[in-house]
């Protein structure tokens, strides 16, 4: 599932394939599912109580969009979301619903000057090469494949968040029932201002939410202080962010849970970024809200790895939380 969850592309305002896949998993292990106006897919497991609880993962990933079409199979692009230009020249992409195989282009380096290989890379200088027409208006996802490799590491595209996504799917899927209502969202456009969010928090009004995510795992420096989370030492809880705080009672529900089950869990030591907790806390009459992340280097990149090891106790710790929940609604 992660696999197949991390080769589909969602850029952000172009979820479609990935909501119809969540879709066909999930429908027979929810009471109600509806997908929004905006594109957010809602399920719903009812429970015995009237308290709700909502858990949110993001369907998008970061990308381009073409936006200018030039002659001779060329083409321009803008981002959408976050990324660094240093990783583009001469990435593989996929443009549009026909998928066309492209590669991003940038002056050879014996054309350049001293002066300009002194410079940082400029996203305007590079261009897209299809090698065919295409329509301004058209999505491009990276094209790279999910590959499991080394010690138990695996390597893909939009593992943020399609980690977050197979996790509760593989949650739904248990069939489980809680003495609370469960909401649980796939949202859209969480890279490009967690504007799905936004709406699920105004529509569902929880009493509880959690931001199901992947973060930055920056394990590589050999300064311990600046890492962010490492690899290897299963999921990450926040204290804050550029976004959102976390309620401490529920972040240290989750560690203690994590105790119980002998798991491994450790602190977000960074207070960068955000995520769509940012917009569930504030919403509509606002909630305590919690984000649960899944360390992943190289975020935002076509090249993103994950320690299965750590997904795997990323998976069970949701499941042994959401089951301690019930002791404190």
């Amino acid at each position: 599932m992660l696999r197949t969850l991390s080769m589909l592309d969602g850029v952000s305002g172009n979820e479609g394939a990935v909501r119809e896949y969540i879709k066909a998993q999930i429908q027979s292990y929810c009471d109600f599912l509806v997908e929004d106006s905006l594109g957010n897919l809602i399920a719903l497991k009812k429970g015995a109580g009237r308290k709700k609880v909502m858990l949110c993962a993001h369907m998008d990933e970061v990308g381009f969009i073409v936006s200018h079409v030039m002659e001779d199979g060329f083409c321009r692009v803008k981002p959408v979301g976050g990324y660094d230009n240093r990783i583009l020249a001469g990435q593989r992409v996929r443009v549009g619903e026909q998928k066309y195989p492209a590669v991003f282009g940038l002056k050879a380096a014996h054309h350049t000057t001293l002066e300009e290989r002194k410079n940082e890379l400029n996203f305007g200088d590079m261009y897209l090469d299809v090698g065919t027409a295409v329509k301004r208006g058209e999505y491009v996802s990276f094209d790279s494949e999910y590959l499991e490799f080394g010690d138990r590491k695996a390597k893909g595209k939009a593992l943020d968040d399609r980690v977050g996504c197979a996790a509760l799917i593989g949650l739904l899927q248990a069939d489980q029932v809680y003495s609370y209502d469960l909401y649980v969202c796939f949202s859209v456009q969480e890279e490009v201002g967690l504007r799905g969010a936004k709406v699920l928090a105004n529509r569902i009004r929880p009493d509880f939410a959690m931001a199901v995510e992947a973060t930055t795992c920056s394990d590589l420096t050999g300064v311990p202080y600046e890492f962010v989370t490492e690899l290897g030492k299963g999921p990450a809880v926040s204290v804050a962010d550029g976004a959102s705080y976390s309620n401490a009672d529920y972040r240290e529900l989750m560690i203690k849970t994590a105790e119980k089950m002998n798991l491994p869990i450790q602190l977000k030591k960074s207070t960068t970024g955000g995520n769509d907790a940012g917009a569930l806390q504030l919403y509509g009459r606002g909630c305590a809200t919690m984000v649960f992340s899944l360390p992943c280097r190289y975020i935002h990149s076509p090249c993103s790895v994950i320690d299965l090891d750590d997904y795997q106790a990323y998976c069970q710790l949701l499941k042994g939380f959401m089951e301690e929940l019930e002791g404190v609604l």
